[in-house]
């Protein structure tokens, strides 16, 4: 197992790290432990402000931390620049609205038979999270600033190609105020986490990432009784009906598909199309696809950079070659370049049928898979028709396909008439096999919450018994 930051614009391995030793494991989850009992007698006003004052680093340092995520995973800059944007608005989001999300909830006390009666959000403890790659800071933020926010404490196994990212997210959380060992990265291999799950200390876990990864890490969390809550990616439809406004419809596909350099599980992947406007979407599509200039992330002229690995390219460039071999057609794209670097091209595939992997598998990478169907029936049914239900698009302008819609497809998101994204004001989660469980909102900061219910009675003789006791 290797922790290094290598650089997949070359291939050129900048820096590694040594794994931590048992010893220091141990002792990084006893710092969280106790950095989480004094962290929970702390205020919300006081978290807010520590809180804030990361936003504000986040802010101060932003292009340098731009660069870094860059350097070690790809992306654009420009995109990097947006993320750590996204990830100080979120932490300012939680900051402003904590209060509020952690306020005890009343109940109908006459009801039950008290004299009052509510609900009452505290902290469980250190929560492990294991994360991903692909957007190495904002899938880190958006569990830590509620869970930080809540008094919880953090644990970060991050992705072991983005080490420095991992460090660095660490620092501002400490420079900002927060106690020693609020939030700690833990330089160790996928093979620790069942250590680490299985310490009493640790109360809870959240992976974002694949789904053996979630299986494994809900086998461990089922056998030590801890919540968990997964994000395991998805292959989510882009679905084009005939009142759609197909022009614009495959402009956004292409931000959609590309984005992140194709790396992301939210991102447009299965384009479905219906006939009437399947020709004229399929054209504007691919002309835009090949349209975009692949190249160097640091250059502002780039709009797709490398993938963050040449295991990643490898895949991504063996599905597209399978697809082919078995009578696919490439509209653009598809021929993985020679040289340096692990590039590969925005990529347009049709004539896609179920022998085909790229037909049930979540391709990750700028490839898209277009498809023609006949009817609303047909597009649902090709929508719905992976193990994976993560987000989802439709794009009509007629207001009975949009009810149908976001009851029909089976997502944990469904944006209609815009590009699926994540935004700290609204849950985030999938269904099947994309996951369980939501990040961000209220609902994200619940999940790692003793959600307590309190009653009170009287305390006199004949009050507030019960009719039935359980």
């Amino acid at each position: 197992m290797t922790i290094a930051t290598t650089n997949p614009v070359t291939g050129q391995v900048l820096k590694t790290y040594e794994p931590m030793s048992g010893e220091q494991l141990s002792g990084a989850i006893e710092r969280a432990d106790l950095a989480y009992r004094q962290l929970r007698g702390t205020t919300i006003d006081q978290r807010g402000r520590w809180l804030n004052a990361a936003a504000d680093l986040l802010e101060a340092e932003r292009d340098d931390i731009a660069r870094l995520m860059t350097t070690e995973m790809g992306k654009t800059y420009a995109a990097a620049k947006a993320e750590v944007t996204k990830c100080a608005a979120a932490c300012r989001f939680y900051a402003a609205h904590a209060a509020e999300f952690l306020a005890d909830t009343p109940a109908a006390a006459k009801a039950v038979s008290a004299t009052r009666a509510f609900v009452r959000y505290q902290p469980i403890g250190p929560v492990l999270a294991v994360m991903p790659w692909n957007f190495p800071l904002w899938q880190v933020v958006r569990f830590a600033a509620p869970a930080l926010m809540a008094g919880n404490t953090g644990l970060l196994k991050h992705a072991s190609n983005v080490p420095q990212t991992a460090l660095l997210l660490e620092d501002v959380i400490r420079r900002a105020g927060f106690p020693e060992g609020a939030f700690t990265t833990l330089l160790v291999g996928s093979e620790a986490v069942e250590q680490i799950l299985a310490d009493p200390r640790v109360r809870a876990a959240t992976l974002t990432g694949s789904e053996p990864a979630g299986r494994s890490i809900a086998q461990i969390a089922g056998r030590e009784l801890k919540k968990t809550v997964l994000e395991l990616g998805g292959s989510d439809p882009f679905v084009v009906m005939p009142s759609a406004d197909v022009e614009l419809a495959a402009e956004v596909a292409t931000t959609a598909r590309c984005q992140n350099n194709g790396q992301s599980c939210i991102a447009a992947k299965r384009f479905i199309v219906h006939t009437d406007v399947y020709e004229a979407f399929a054209e504007a599509f691919a002309h835009r696809m090949s349209a975009l200039r692949v190249g160097d992330p640091m250059d502002d002229d780039t709009d797709v950079g490398p993938l963050a690995s040449e295991r990643g390219r490898d895949e991504v460039d063996a599905q597209v070659r399978d697809a082919v071999d078995k009578g696919a057609t490439v509209l653009c794209g598809g021929e993985k370049p020679a040289g340096e670097g692990w590039f590969y091209p925005p990529t347009v595939v049709t004539d896609l049928d179920p022998t085909m992997r790229m037909w049930a598998e979540e391709v990750f990478g700028p490839v898209a898979g277009l498809y023609r169907v006949s009817s609303y029936d047909e597009a649902v049914e090709v929508a719905n028709g992976t193990a994976f239900g993560l987000g989802s698009n439709a794009w009509t302008r007629d207001p009975q396909e949009q009810e149908r819609f976001a009851t029909d497809l089976v997502a944990g998101a469904v944006f209609i008439n815009g590009m699926t994204t994540s935004y700290p004001e609204l849950p985030f989660g999938g269904v099947k096999n994309s996951g369980y469980g939501r990040e961000l909102s209220a609902q994200g900061m619940h999940e790692f919450c003793n959600i307590k219910t309190v009653w009170i009675g009287e305390g006199v003789a004949g009050a507030g018994a019960g009719a039935h006791a359980e």
